[in-house]
């Protein structure tokens, strides 16, 4: 979204003059990252589509599984595809370059989804990582999500709600302005820099620097924990344990840093010069829009890199396509007697496996 954009070509004063009066003397091409960054939506927005209802198509007839890391992988499935959904919006916004026509309430609704996906993939993935690794280390001791359906669903709808209430907070100013074209931003009427920061900070400490610190400092417990244990099997993915961690500080850490250069600006117009400002406003949209890699990552992290996931797959899928029995008779009656009975308990058994990255701490 655009909400930044027009912050800072609005409210920032030197000695009673706008900033944007001084000259600047470099030249971003507007018109070559509004064809870039349509490129990227479509791409996120088809390949996080399919990906994501595939995941969360398998993993909801297990949602009851007493396997805590797939309740959580369902979840963060979920947050990604409603964000996903948002992405044909973000698409025409940006090629009619921040031209809102779709209403004020759809204007609100968008970036209230956008930003409880911000915020509730990150906490997911973090409780997902401390549950792997508290199954690990103590096998015998409560988890996160425990069995118990009633704290699981518990602990699941306060994340969700947390999740809600950051979100509501920066929503709050979301609101559609017309001034040449309507627009989407977001723009309180007073105490912007205040309010600015406020937000930009709370989005540092709780989508990001909590969650990291969770994530990597648990998949390092993880690998060490999986290199030393003699009994364990497929050393050779460890390394796999790493790339959770990189992936998610890849697609979020450019996003973080140019926010909290946009904050410093905030607090201080006369740090950084002309130029260095318009870099960080003209690459905002940019790297947002690659944070939202996550949605097309983790399916692949989380779940089609994991054995028993695509085992699951294929049964479902198998289970949906129609046979034909000898003589035409009805395939219903005819497919379990031409599997045979011992696949159909071999698909009972691999219907109950563990999903997800799991198997490289579980195997």
């Amino acid at each position: 979204m655009n909400e930044f954009d027009f912050h800072n070509s609005s409210f920032n004063f030197f000695n009673g003059t706008p900033w944007f009066v001084y000259e600047c003397t470099i030249n971003l091409d507007k018109d070559y990252r509004r064809i870039a960054l349509f490129l990227l939506y479509l791409l996120l927005f088809m390949v996080g589509l399919a990906e994501n209802t595939l995941v969360v198509w398998v993993n909801w007839r297990r949602r009851h599984s007493a396997n805590g890391v797939l309740f959580c992988v369902i979840n963060v499935s979920l947050s990604d595809l409603m964000v996903v959904l948002m992405m044909p919006f973000f698409m025409l916004e940006v090629t009619m370059d921040k031209v809102w026509l779709w209403g004020r309430f759809l204007c609100k609704v968008t970036h209230l989804i956008y930003v409880v996906n911000f915020y509730s993939s990150s906490f997911f993935l973090a409780f997902m990582t401390l549950e792997r690794y508290l199954s690990l280390s103590r096998p015998s001791s409560p988890a996160c999500f425990p069995v118990a359906r009633r704290r699981r669903w518990l602990l699941c709808g306060g994340l969700w709600l947390f999740s809600l209430f950051l979100a509501l907070l920066e929503n709050f100013h979301m609101d559609l302005l017309e001034w040449d074209e309507p627009g989407c931003y977001m723009l309180p009427e007073n105490n912007y820099t205040e309010w600015f920061v406020s937000i930009s900070f709370l989005c540092l400490i709780f989508q990001f620097l909590v969650p990291v610190s969770i994530i990597v400092t648990c998949n390092v417990l993880i690998a060490r924990a999986v290199r030393s244990a003699p009994d364990v099997q497929g050393r050779r993915d460890v390394w796999l344990v790493h790339v959770y961690s990189l992936v998610f500080v890849i697609c979020w850490l450019p996003y973080h840093m140019v926010m909290f250069l946009m904050m410093v600006d905030d607090l201080d117009p006369h740090v950084f010069s002309c130029n260095t400002v318009e870099v960080l406003y003209f690459s905002y949209s940019v790297v947002q829009c690659l944070s939202l890699f996550h949605c097309i990552a983790n399916p692949v992290l989380y779940n089609f890199l994991s054995k028993s996931f695509r085992t699951n797959l294929i049964n479902a899928v198998v289970h949906y396509v129609p046979r034909e029995g000898p003589g035409g008779s009805n395939p219903q009656e005819t497919a379990p007697n031409a599997r045979g009975p011992d696949t159909g308990k071999k698909e009972c058994k691999l219907s109950n496996m563990s999903t997800s990255h799991s198997d490289v701490a579980a195997s």
